[in-house]
């Protein structure tokens, strides 16, 4: 819960407060190839995330995902992809970390993590279930989540700058939602 709630952060917070505000000519000259570096991380991350079985995983590399989707709108280099990074960096540390605690219950009742001995949750742990459920739409970037907010902002920055790395990186949450559900 900590890595990704806050350990993740710090490569964004130092993004932030250092390369770009010291460095703002090497930011803008190499932003190009971050960008570019961000959205195939976070198109992989999430074909990564698609394979695997266990919970557990499923939220690690969908923190991967997330936080290349901050890497993006950090260096797009528009006020809306620094705000958005920013948005989505804390909306995301507080639904991964409840992501992860709510997958530390079902391993305290189950003792395994696996995806396919969870069928029939509801039946058993109703509100549980609900709570999980909110928290996948917001990892997922359902309109109303902070984690929407944040998306919406850095494709609006992006978009800016250069289309096709926004169309590429779209397909990216368009497998958040996937992998999500």
């Amino acid at each position: 819960m900590l890595l990704a709630s806050l350990l993740l952060k710090l490569g964004g917070y130092g993004f932030v407060r250092y390369s770009l505000v010291l460095f703002p000519i090497g930011a803008n000259f190499f932003g190009p190839i971050v960008v570019t570096l961000g959205t195939v991380g976070v198109v992989y991350a999430s074909l990564v995330t698609l394979r695997q079985l266990d919970i557990k995983r499923v939220i690690a590399y969908s923190s991967i995902a997330h936080m290349n989707l901050v890497v993006v709108g950090l260096f797009s280099g528009t006020q809306q992809g620094v705000e958005g990074a920013i948005y989505l960096m804390l909306g995301h540390g507080v639904v991964s970390t409840g992501l992860f605690f709510c997958v530390g219950v079902l391993y305290d009742r189950y003792h395994t993590r696996m995806i396919d001995y969870y069928s029939g949750l509801v039946v058993v742990m109703p509100t549980y279930t609900i709570a999980f459920f909110c928290l996948t739409l917001a990892n997922m970037g359902f309109p109303g989540t902070p984690n929407f907010l944040g998306e919406i902002l850095i494709f609006t920055g992006i978009f800016e700058r250069d289309m096709p790395v926004t169309l590429f990186a779209a397909t990216g949450i368009v497998l958040s939602a996937v992998y999500s559900i």
